[in-house]
């Protein structure tokens, strides 16, 4: 190699080294925050940098953290940027937080962070309350009047159940819940609609957030609306089931009469041929008596005249009959 090249080889090798040095030591970052008044030296902004940390971010965090008067350190942020967690979000909620007055510290600020709640929003929801709007909950009066009803839930974030607490969804069940409970334990349907308030204070003073993460302040009635009558319809339901039970029950009955008048007219044509069997007997008998001598022609015609008179006689006592002059004689 050329001696002559050398010099300019170092010169190279010096600009490429001092570059590679303002990359992995952030100067620039290391100034500005000795101007705002960070204490952070150049060896800590390294290490982040090797630990895969934007020392970025963690310095315009203590920037802002200082100027705020919150004592956080880079550890901290360090420490929740590897967890995971939105750094410049924890922030920005310390400092509304500090400035409306509401006790939050950075543990828990990170700990709603990495529950997955916006703990930024959390904090402006504590300062700005929000309604919520439920749908229409359906309620039955005891007189059987269906009442539809909605309510307007204005609540606030409760800071310390962020973490663990419940939902919208549960005040919303819970409100529902109540408003069923109050409406079903009137009297009458003009009760409620008379004094729809009744609704929110015995809603409101059951304490339905207990366990959330909100805070309710109040629960106002927006609307009102006569449904259904339900108990005039159940009524009518039982009443149709009833008759359809009683018509079964009428119709077992009738099938049950229907077959015993069928056994009776058998027996009745039973006993029918047993008389018929029997009479047929009589001409037998009284021929074997003749051929015995047990019965003579005077007997015989004897006992035809008992039987015309008993046949007329019978024909006088059928309504609309008359004997004829054959019977007469």
């Amino acid at each position: 190699m050329d001696p002559s090249f050398t010099p300019i080889l170092i010169i190279v090798g010096a600009i490429v080294a001092f570059f590679i040095l303002l990359y992995l030591l952030p100067v620039n970052l290391w100034f500005t925050a000795q101007l705002s008044g960070v204490r952070i030296n150049l060896l800590n902004l390294l290490l982040m940098r090797l630990r895969k940390v934007p020392p970025a971010l963690v310095t315009n965090a203590m920037i802002t953290s200082t100027k705020a008067g919150l004592n956080i350190t880079s550890n901290d942020i360090e420490t929740h940027f590897l967890a995971g967690g939105n750094v410049n979000n924890v922030i920005k909620a310390l400092i509304s937080a500090d400035k409306a007055n509401i006790p939050l510290d950075f543990k828990l600020a990170t700990a709603i962070d990495l529950a997955g709640r916006d703990v930024f929003d959390a904090v402006q929801l504590s300062v700005n309350p929000r309604v919520i709007n439920t749908p229409p909950v359906a309620a039955v009066a005891k007189d059987g009047i269906q009442l539809i009803a909605s309510a307007r839930v204005t609540v606030r974030a409760n800071i310390n159940q962020l973490v663990g607490g419940a939902g919208e969804e549960t005040i919303l069940a819970r409100v529902g819940e109540g408003i069923v409970s109050t409406i079903g334990s009137s009297a009458n349907h003009k009760e409620v609609l008379e004094s729809p308030d009744r609704i929110s204070k015995t809603v409101l003073s059951k304490g339905l957030d207990s366990g959330t993460a909100f805070e309710i302040l109040s629960i106002d009635i927006a609307d009102v609306n006569i449904g259904e009558n339900v108990g005039a319809k159940l009524q009518e339901d039982q009443a149709e089931a009833d008759l359809k039970v009683a018509n079964a029950r009428a119709e077992e009955r009738r099938a049950m009469a229907v077959a015993q008048e069928q056994e009776m007219r058998a027996k009745a044509q039973e006993a029918r041929a047993k008389v018929i069997e029997a009479e047929a007997q009589v001409p037998l008998a009284m021929a074997e008596a003749f051929r015995n001598g047990n019965l003579g022609v005077m007997d015989y015609y004897r006992m035809q005249n008992i039987q015309a008179d008993t046949d007329m006689r019978g024909s006088i006592a059928k309504p609309g009959s008359s004997p004829s002059k054959g019977d007469k004689n």
